[in-house]
């Protein structure tokens, strides 16, 4: 079992402020977990500490049963693929490969075995006599992956490993870490700050801000049920929009006094909150129709799908559509908006605001 238990675990470097404090997680052997956020939320220092790279301030990290806070990393059982690759020069691809096994004294005959077998599993066979210099990105990063495969650890350790690559090969490598992870059925956790990345691999997300955990769930959970505004905004491409508004007489009320029905909003009077709306989720519909009149700013064409920037009077949304409707700059829409795709938001807080309409989709979904 390689199971992954965070406790109370901090982080700080000397006096100065603590970069991350009583961070609790719980990683399942043979999971796969993405830690995503953007840059200086800790992601990278906590994977880091997993690994054994960087000292834990505060708290315990415990691997396969054991607490490794004092142990060496090459004494954890986990393998690290970092963003840069971190090969050898000097070194062919099955040097590079197998250097690992060389450092145990692993006998040469089942060190090439090994390295062999490795290497065709990623299709590096015909390049196993290059020097990393020969290589593409891509390549590059199949031997990091190798390197870490032929160790044949308890968890996987991916920092931002993508990260330097076009956009085709980081899909083509994505799929190639899933499926090397579906067939060897280590731990994985992968860090990124590509929220596409995390929510195509990950069995389970964690969202990362300033160093606390906003939201542990499955990509879909996150998606649909992000627990704060943070969380909403960094979740979804296109971003979702916020309107500030006041939950009055079971609508809310928007600043420019539009008003929105949305179910189960009793005893909630008063409230002041942010109405999170997905692109995704809008819809344009013909001047004078739909919940809210607006006008268009501009137009973004992507190919099967149009992403359009309109005015509600000074406020901004952005709706993704796939239809042909007949908008250009200046001219008035409706927008259609379905009380389920209402996500609220505390005003105050930013901690999410449950009502009846998501309470019966969840309900609908499970059954």
């Amino acid at each position: 079992m390689a199971e992954i238990r965070i406790d109370k675990v901090s982080k700080s470097y000397g006096k100065e402020k603590a970069l991350m404090q009583g961070i609790d997680l719980t990683i399942m052997d043979g999971e796969f977990v993405v830690i995503l956020g953007p840059s200086g939320c800790g992601k990278s220092t906590l994977l880091r500490m997993i690994a054994g790279l960087e000292a834990v301030t505060g708290g315990t990290i415990s691997i396969a049963g054991q607490v490794v806070n004092d142990l060496e990393p090459r004494e954890r059982g986990c393998a690290m693929v970092f963003q840069n690759y971190a090969l050898y020069p000097h070194m062919t691809v099955a040097e590079n490969i197998g250097y690992a096994l060389r450092v145990a004294r692993v006998a040469k005959a089942e060190r090439m075995a090994r390295v062999a077998m490795v290497a065709g599993s990623v299709g590096l066979t015909e390049f196993l006599d290059r020097k990393p210099g020969q290589l593409s990105g891509g390549q590059r990063q199949r031997v990091a992956m190798a390197r870490a495969i032929v160790r044949e650890p308890k968890v996987f350790l991916f920092d931002e490993p993508l990260s330097n690559l076009d956009a085709t090969l980081r899909v083509q490598m994505r799929h190639e870490i899933r499926k090397i992870h579906n067939r060897i059925g280590a731990t994985s956790v992968f860090v990124t700050h590509d929220q596409q990345e995390g929510m195509t691999l990950a069995d389970r997300l964690v969202v990362m801000n300033k160093g606390t955990i906003e939201q542990v769930g499955s990509p879909e959970e996150i998606y649909e049920r992000p627990a704060s505004t943070y969380v909403a905004g960094f979740i979804g491409s296109p971003a979702m929009n916020f309107l500030p508004g006041e939950i009055q007489g079971g609508a809310v009320i928007l600043e420019n006094g539009i008003r929105l029905p949305v179910p189960g909003l009793s005893g909630l009077d008063g409230t002041m909150v942010q109405v999170g709306l997905r692109p995704e989720r809008l819809s344009l519909t013909g001047p004078g129709r739909g919940q809210i009149s607006a006008r268009v700013d501009f137009v973004e064409e992507l190919g099967s799908a149009r992403l359009a920037h309109v005015l509600v009077e000074d406020i901004a949304i952005s709706v993704l559509t796939g239809d042909k409707l007949a908008i250009a700059p200046g001219d008035e829409v409706g927008i259609a908006i379905a009380p389920c795709v209402v996500q609220l938001f505390d005003g105050t807080t930013g901690k999410r605001i449950e009502t009846a309409a998501h309470a019966a989709q969840q309900v609908e979904t499970v059954s």
